[in-house]
């Protein structure tokens, strides 16, 4: 089980949060990984960024996601991670 935060805060509020929430649960959807990922908001998770949101993963804090690179950022964290997970 993979602990998705999206920080909601008011700077990544500003810089897209809400897209990037709707992006993840579209996502998830897609790749019918319900069962697998919790997605939660989280005020600050305090590693603000210029560009972006802050989301973290677990453990691991991953700053400046954005639509643009979204796509990268889902296989790279969460579909890579959940496929050596499963093996």
């Amino acid at each position: 089980m993979l602990f998705v935060q999206i920080c909601v805060g008011s700077s990544c509020h500003l810089r897209g949060s809400q897209e990037i929430v709707d992006l993840f649960e579209k996502a998830v959807k897609e790749h019918h990984l319900e069962d697998e990922i919790v997605l939660s908001g989280s005020f600050c998770i305090g590693k603000c960024n210029l560009v972006g949101v802050t989301v973290q993963v677990d453990d691991d804090v991953h700053v400046g996601i954005t639509r643009e690179n979204f796509v990268d950022f889902f296989q790279k964290n969460i579909l890579d991670v959940i496929k050596n997970e499963r093996m």
